[in-house]
């Protein structure tokens, strides 16, 4: 289950998710970006009113959606995969609905690396070297399910996986980037961020098919992309 939490309110860019990106709302572009993926995504959103938007979008896309607590994400990842059937060794990945840049095929090595069992928690996490908004973490419904009831602090039920290891004796396998390229900002908290997207989008001419390996080309070719948003500095925990 390929779970895509997302939320109208958030409160630096309210309803960021639904702002036009190549003519498609952004969660609908990250969608695209994983096409192959599709029959397996689900799209946990929230109950405090505002969700229709994100309803009617997927809706139209045929894909499948849960409502859930605003604020309780941990609680809303479990309903969601509790809800569509989920049982001790199913694989859920987790995604944020901010990443319109996100890699199918660096998924793919994520969730096929998790379904192996050898792990606990497949990441492609912000200490892994790949920029951020990228991010893609699989892990055992089990593992969901015993971190949903032990966990109690707010982080830890706002955050989902930053609580895992306190209360799991889990097995991590981290893909790394091979170098460091954490310093290009590819997620969508901020106007700027809005900008940087926008114009890299329109560098590849608003296509959606461009691979990671041909994002990071972009990326190293026009800096002038990097500059826009690389002063946006990423919310704390």
């Amino acid at each position: 289950m390929i779970i895509i939490q997302a939320r109208m309110t958030s409160t630096r860019l309210p309803a960021k998710i639904m702002l036009p990106l190549c003519e498609k709302p952004v969660l609908q572009i990250m969608i695209e970006r994983l096409a192959n993926w599709h029959d397996h995504i689900i799209v946990a959103t929230t109950n405090d009113g505002t969700e229709q938007p994100i309803l009617d979008l997927c809706k139209k896309l045929n894909i499948r959606t849960f409502r859930g607590d605003t604020n309780d994400v941990l609680g809303r990842y479990y309903d969601t995969a509790k809800f569509y059937g989920a049982v001790e060794n199913t694989t859920i990945v987790r995604l944020t609905s901010d990443c319109p840049l996100i890699d199918q095929d660096l998924c793919s090595e994520v969730i096929n690396k998790r379904q192996e069992q050898a792990f606990d928690m497949v990441n492609l996490g912000p200490h892994s070297g790949f920029p951020r908004g990228l991010d893609c973490c699989a892990f055992s419904f089990k593992l969901l399910a015993n971190t949903h009831f032990k966990a109690t602090s707010t982080p830890d039920r706002e955050h989902v996986t930053l609580g895992m290891a306190k209360f799991n004796t889990m097995s991590i396998y981290t893909l790394s980037a091979q170098d460091d390229y954490s310093h290009y900002r590819l997620t969508l908290d901020e106007p700027d961020d809005y900008s940087a997207i926008t114009a890299i989008y329109s560098a590849f001419d608003n296509s959606l098919r461009f691979s990671y390996p041909e994002l990071l080309k972009m990326l190293k070719k026009k800096p002038e992309l990097y500059d826009i948003n690389k002063h946006v500095a990423q919310k704390a925990v």
